[in-house]
């Protein structure tokens, strides 16, 4: 049963959620805040699954940037805007819990993972796994990754699904920089498992009945911890390597003790979860907004072969070096870019452990919160034309003029994403490769739609097509 107690760093036991509602306020204790409780039995529900963006859009309008929605079969307040992205993710009075707020989505399949763990127990994790960040461990995956992105993508000239190709190179990009194994039968048994685990974290069924997404995703987890354990327990014996499951199999805490078997297990496939699907997302949309604007692709382009140097004398593209990362301004603009238009995780949610005040309403303790990154993404309020596809708006005098909390796509504040780093690595040499061989078109007047939720991909998969340079 999920706590209103802070957790302890070292002793606290990890609440359980056998139900997601156990000890939310009164339908009384909200009455003061406006909403919608939708339709009988299944509130607001399918309608917001239907249209989550065009929902909140509508919500606000109505309400304002607090209101209440019944779905899912209980009450949710939502917290919309930067000032409120601040509250919630800066979180300096220490009101919310991130792990009460995922656990009930993500507790039977990727528990104890960073994002689920709050105050001095996620601090202490997150400094110890931190090492797997440093300039050594990511100078290595910067090699891991140019030669497996080279690998993949010298392959994949004419049209194509982008999505899909995208969604296996990150895979077996992970069995290799992440797990350290090579491309082959034992990735793809650990690929298999753990697309059966993000699958069934948004499955609407949540017991592993037999033949549901949850069965099979709860069998991957087991799977998953099996061979995972026995890694961890090899690599202590053998000093470990520079991938980053080794790197976290080795992590130490401020007090010298290595993490806990299990909890190197549940860090290391949470990450690689975290960090597929939302690379995954995010390189498709970037992708698209470079077919669909050309003018930015050939910005990129030039600005790719001055720091690399352009193909080689027969056509390949160069490797992207890891002391050139930094010079990629414009590259990195174009992705902070993406990243506005189409979060990789739309909204965020939390539980309120301290009854607090916010847009002059009160919030008692024990509510389930959610900040919308989307809508703050694409609000008015904070951005000229949100609309449109303008890299631009990252230079760095609009950054500082702009709310520090409008632009949130990896979080914010303790639970900013550890990974940030990494993904911005990956993107980069993955467009170094792509931009050095091809010229992506996307038919004329080209506009997929978008399944916007959990994570936006398009539902075409993504039609475009590579033409040799």
């Amino acid at each position: 049963m999920a706590t209103l107690a802070e957790p302890k760093p070292a002793e606290a036991t990890r609440p359980t959620f056998s139900h997601w509602s156990e000890g939310l306020p009164s339908d009384d204790a909200l009455a003061h805040i406006p909403g919608s409780r939708g339709y009988p039995l299944v509130g607001n529900t399918f309608t917001q699954l239907a249209d989550p963006h065009g929902f909140t859009k509508s919500m606000v309008e109505q309400h304002g940037k607090v209101y209440k929605t019944h779905a899912f079969g209980g009450w949710n307040v939502a917290l919309i805007g930067a000032e409120a992205n601040e509250l919630v993710l800066f979180n300096k009075e220490k009101i919310f819990s991130s792990e009460q707020g995922w656990g009930p989505v993500l507790d039977q399949l990727f528990p104890r993972g960073l994002m689920l763990l709050d105050f001095d127990h996620h601090r202490i994790d997150r400094r110890a796994l931190s090492i797997a960040f440093k300039p050594g461990p990511m100078r290595h995956y910067s090699g891991a990754l140019n030669s497996g992105i080279s690998r993949e993508v010298a392959g994949w000239a004419g049209p194509m699904q982008f999505q899909p190709a995208i969604k296996q190179l990150t895979l077996d990009l992970a069995a290799d920089s992440f797990l350290g194994i090579p491309w082959g039968p034992e990735a793809d048994k650990i690929n298999t498992a753990f697309v059966d685990m993000v699958q069934a974290s948004v499955a609407p069924i949540r017991k592993p009945l037999p033949f549901t997404k949850m069965k099979r995703g709860v069998d991957g987890r087991a799977f998953l911890v099996e061979y995972l354990t026995a890694e961890t327990k090899r690599r202590r014996a053998e000093g470990g390597g520079q991938d980053m499951f080794s790197q976290f199999a080795t992590a130490t805490r401020e007090d010298g003790s290595l993490l806990p078997v299990d909890e190197v297990v549940d860090h290391m496939s949470f990450l690689m979860m975290a960090a597929h699907d939302t690379i995954t997302s995010s390189a498709t949309s970037l992708l698209y907004y470079l077919a669909v604007n050309p003018e930015w692709q050939e910005k990129l382009r030039e600005e790719f072969f001055a720091v690399t140097g352009g193909p080689d004398a027969g056509g390949n593209a160069r490797p992207l070096d890891y002391d050139d990362m930094g010079k990629l301004e414009l590259t990195e603009m174009a992705f902070k870019e993406a990243l506005r238009m189409m979060p990789p995780v739309p909204s965020m949610p939390r539980r309120a452990i301290k009854d607090f005040e916010f847009g002059g309403y009160h919030i008692p303790a024990g509510q389930l919160c959610g900040i919308n990154i989307y809508w703050t993404h694409h609000s008015e309020e904070y951005w000229d034309n949100p609309m449109t596809f303008d890299p631009m708006r990252f230079t760095p005098d609009l950054v500082k003029a702009r709310h520090k909390y409008a632009w949130v796509p990896f979080g914010g504040g303790a639970h900013m994403c550890l990974g940030l780093h990494f993904a911005y690595m990956q993107i980069k040499v993955l467009l170094a490769q792509m931009l050095q061989r091809y010229r992506i078109v996307a038919p004329e007047g080209y506009a997929p739609a978008w399944q916007p939720w959990p994570i936006p991909q398009p539902k075409d998969g993504l039609q475009v097509e590579f033409k040799p340079l």
